[in-house]
């Protein structure tokens, strides 16, 4: 990562809809699906979905601040999943689902803070946005066949 760019965590159900979507922004620069948040090392997919880990499926997406600025970032993230339901996307249900920025600075914390309670007054949602945040501990990218799976698999 150059001096250039920047990177966040974020969670909002599968992570395949989510990268999906930041690939196809403008300044973003890669997209890696992954699992952060939980309390073992080295997790993978199956023990990931089965609970017991509490990560949450995350992407890990890097950007250029000066093409699109973090706050973006987070508006984008606010729009394309649900942030008022508690480990759960759709018909996806458990803790791995969880909506979450798992930040890396402080600014990003702060910022993360401000657009929540933006989003939240703006009333863009019915309900209370569970979105946590909390700091990055340890970033694990998913397994090579999750990567890309949308560009991969179109069908």
């Amino acid at each position: 990562m150059t001096t250039n760019t920047q990177m966040i965590t974020l969670g909002g159900g599968c992570f395949w809809c989510l990268e999906a979507v930041y690939d196809q922004l403008e300044g973003v620069l890669d997209v890696v699906s992954g699992y952060a948040g939980g309390h073992i090392p080295n997790p993978d997919y199956k023990s990931v979905c089965n609970g017991t880990t509490g990560h949450a499926e995350v992407v890990q997406v890097t950007f250029d601040p000066h093409v699109i600025s973090f706050k973006e970032i987070l508006e984008v993230f606010f729009s394309i999943h649900d942030p008022t339901t508690l480990n759960r996307q759709g018909a996806d249900v458990g803790t791995q689902y969880r909506s979450a920025i798992f930040y890396h600075t402080e600014e990003q914390k702060t910022v993360a803070e401000d657009v929540m309670t933006e989003i939240e007054a703006a009333g863009i949602w019915n309900g209370r946005i569970v979105t946590e945040i909390t700091p990055l501990d340890v970033f694990y990218p998913a397994e090579d066949y999750h990567q890309e799976y949308f560009q991969r698999n179109p069908y």
